[in-house]
């Protein structure tokens, strides 16, 4: 899917300096933790698991999370639980804004805990809390998820990448404690396209990319996504929204007729706002990735 080769862009990178410094310390923090939630964007799944958590968790469990569930369809839902079941993993979908799945959640992480203290148990040891680690990329829920978990907001949430900075830990109960840790994302993105999607949802600072080419690339992709798995998206989401047929425009073409027909030809604007109302949902519930060799 080349939704940059129409664009001249420069590469997109965020990587700022606290993430640096995160990454540091939560290799070190690692060390203390029994299991691993892995908290990823839905709509990019795949895009946003980071290529060296398998390396850096090694063999500690790891509950694998899929946040922002209330933006995909169900049939979207289902065929990526079914490609997952196909690799091995159970994922769990939450929205952890509103709490769903959050409690499915919390169940796996103490089964896995009943038997790190079976272990402990065997070697003569007392049990003791059962220690989870929060990790992902910036905004996908991290905070939330935790609020969710203790039933309380300890930690601080918001709709933009970057919030948490320092890694903390918060007792949910007497049986769990938990390592916030701010969202970390590769050094370098050397896939442009993963990079495009992340901007598009909001994953990476906006400091990092050109919203008209990015607002451009979304209505590529939605175009592309149509044509290949149209029952996994709604129908014709922008036209619906904006009443004006996507199907005989390049993405940049599109944005310049919709700032013609809506927005008195400010096309920053109506790129602003296109990515704004995606993000929000108004558009629908829109996943931007399928899973690897997908067919209809």
């Amino acid at each position: 899917m080349a939704l940059t080769q129409n664009y001249k862009l420069n590469l997109i990178q965020w990587y700022p300096g606290h993430i640096a410094k995160a990454e540091k310390a939560l290799k070190e923090h690692l060390k203390l933790v029994d299991v691993v939630l892995e908290v990823r964007d839905a709509r990019i799944p795949l895009v946003t698991h980071h290529p060296q958590i398998n390396e850096w968790i090694g063999s500690k469990p790891r509950v694998l999370v899929m946040n922002r569930v209330d933006m995909l369809l169900p049939q979207a839902r289902q065929t990526w639980i079914e490609w997952f079941q196909q690799q091995g993993e159970v994922p769990y979908f939450t929205n952890a804004q509103q709490g769903k799945g959050v409690a499915a959640v919390s169940k796996a992480v103490q089964v896995a805990g009943v038997a790190i203290n079976e272990r402990r148990k065997n070697r003569g040891m007392l049990p003791r809390p059962v220690r989870a680690v929060v990790i992902g990329f910036p905004n996908v829920g991290k905070s939330a998820l935790i609020n969710r978990l203790l039933g309380r907001r300890v930690v601080e949430s918001a709709a933009r990448p970057g919030v948490t900075r320092q890694l903390r830990w918060v007792r949910i109960s007497d049986q769990i404690e938990l390592l916030d840790a701010p969202g970390v994302i590769p050094s370098r993105l050397e896939n442009q396209e993963n990079g495009v999607k992340l901007a598009i949802c909001d994953d990476i600072g906006d400091a990092s990319y050109d919203t008209q080419m990015v607002s451009a690339a979304l209505v590529d992709l939605l175009k592309e996504l149509e044509a290949t798995a149209p029952h996994l998206l709604p129908k014709q989401p922008l036209l619906a929204r904006y009443t004006l047929d996507p199907t005989p425009f390049t993405g940049e073409a599109y944005l310049q007729a919709l700032a013609e027909h809506k927005y008195k030809g400010d096309v920053e604007r109506t790129s602003r706002q296109l990515l704004t109302d995606f993000r929000k949902g108004l558009l629908g519930e829109i996943l931007l990735e399928l899973p690897p060799g997908y067919e209809i």
